[in-house]
């Protein structure tokens, strides 16, 4: 279908994958972008059509552009006046209308630079990907930027169970005072329960994860960042961690975030085996979240749902979820109990975040068996370089193969966040133009 041997070919279509193709454009790279929704410059993200679901930053750092860092406030300026406060919080979905105005502009002023192509890429063969259709796309390299896979429910056999809350019309059939269950308390929850109660929902939600833990908030104005101390980026893990906790309690967590938050990549990729294990197993959840915070507004609705006694969260672990007649029973262990508790409800929604499994996933999990790349040691995703080119299973870099944005989280860490993805579109685009 599409073939030439010097373009780039994107799998990908969200934010990692349109601005990747608008800044190789802009740097004299040809590239053809595959989606398979076809709403380009999306992705799961941004293409929620509530305006109460808010950015988790604040819109004077969510520039897509790394050399332009006051161009969404501009753009939000131009054409959502009302919008743009530079450290408010604007929602998700004018932020996606800017990356499709970004991505757009970019193809009228370099034509021919950018294809797109609708399609579900099913093989990757050398540097030519198939489509489930039967077409095929070649180019001189092949960047996966496939964003966040859907979560698995451990048991989906019943239309109560919603296995992807951002799926199509998911919550339609929620009404009323109906009684919500929710796996997982993290940014998903705080997503779906604000949708539900601006969609006229009245009734109860229990939310149940491994340790009860829910995103903290962003302060009403932003903190000055704490510098990074000697005793945070060196030594030995339990140390760090002591002098983290010592600031904390000081009542100065979020700018000891914001101090971080520009050195953590390379905290992470100079740390080796056996401390990212020790970091992943132990510190993740509570990194998560007060590293991915939200929006003050945003928290005011979640505390005004626990203060009224409709939201229960509660540190467990699943036993199992089954259908009960016309709704779900979740049985679960508390955290430190030795029996199990069990909660009915009318709907259950999955949202434990990605279900990530290079080996298993039907693109990537080839590659793996072929030698063309390898999972990093913790198995959180593909093996790759400094630059974002996959690891072959000796450990060579494979030039023509890279990866982008979310899947790319097991080398940079940091790798989620807009204003981490544009610095890794900046490499990657330098990288390619060479």
């Amino acid at each position: 279908m599409t073939s030439s041997s010097d373009q780039i070919v994107i799998i990908g279509g969200g934010f990692s994958g349109a601005m990747a193709a608008a800044r190789l454009a802009e740097r004299g790279v040809t590239s053809t972008l595959i989606d398979a929704g076809g709403d380009f410059g999306l992705g799961v993200a941004y293409s929620t059509p509530f305006d109460g679901h808010l950015l988790n930053v604040r819109s004077n750092r969510m520039s897509a552009v790394e050399d332009r860092p006051g161009d969404f406030v501009d753009w939000l300026g131009l054409n959502h006046p009302d919008r743009a406060d530079p450290e408010g919080f604007a929602p998700r979905r004018l932020y996606g209308l800017y990356v499709q105005d970004r991505l757009r502009a970019v193809e009228a002023s370099h034509p021919g630079r950018v294809t797109r192509v609708q399609g579900c890429a099913g093989v990757i063969e050398g540097k030519t990907v198939l489509l489930d259709d039967g077409r095929r796309v070649s180019g001189r390299a092949i960047v996966l930027a496939t964003g966040n896979p859907a979560p698995r429910t451990a048991s989906a056999d019943s239309r109560r169970i919603i296995a992807d809350p951002w799926a199509p019309s998911a919550l339609d059939g929620i009404r009323g005072d109906d009684r919500v269950a929710i796996i997982g308390t993290g940014l998903t929850m705080v997503d779906m329960a604000v949708w539900l109660k601006a969609r006229g929902w009245r009734g109860p939600l229990f939310a149940l994860s491994r340790r009860g833990l829910g995103p903290r908030a962003h302060h009403d104005h932003p903190e000055a960042p704490l510098p990074v101390l000697p005793e945070l980026a060196d030594g030995p893990a339990s140390a760090r961690l002591s002098a983290a906790r010592r600031l904390a309690k000081q009542g100065q967590w979020r700018a000891l975030m914001e101090g971080l938050r520009p050195v953590t990549g390379d905290l992470w990729r100079a740390a080796d085996a056996a401390t990212r294990a020790r970091w992943v197993r132990h510190l993740r959840p509570f990194w998560d979240v007060h590293r991915h915070r939200i929006a003050p507004a945003i928290a005011a609705e979640i505390q005004a749902l626990a203060d009224a006694g409709r939201l229960t969260v509660t540190a467990g672990r699943v036993v199992s979820v089954a259908p009960a007649g016309d709704g779900v029973t979740l049985t679960f262990r508390p955290k430190g109990a030795t029996v199990t508790e069990s909660v009915a409800a009318d709907w259950l929604i999955d949202c434990t975040g990605p279900g990530h499994d290079p080996a298993r996933d039907p693109l990537t999990g080839p590659l793996i068996s072929t030698g063309r790349a390898r999972l990093d040691p913790l198995r959180l995703g593909l093996d790759l370089d400094d630059s974002g080119r996959v690891l072959t299973a000796d450990g060579t870099p494979d030039p023509t193969l890279m990866v982008l944005g979310p899947p790319a989280r097991a080398t940079f860490w940091e790798t989620v966040a807009v204003p981490d993805i544009r610095k890794r579109i900046e490499v990657l685009a330098g990288t390619l133009a060479e």
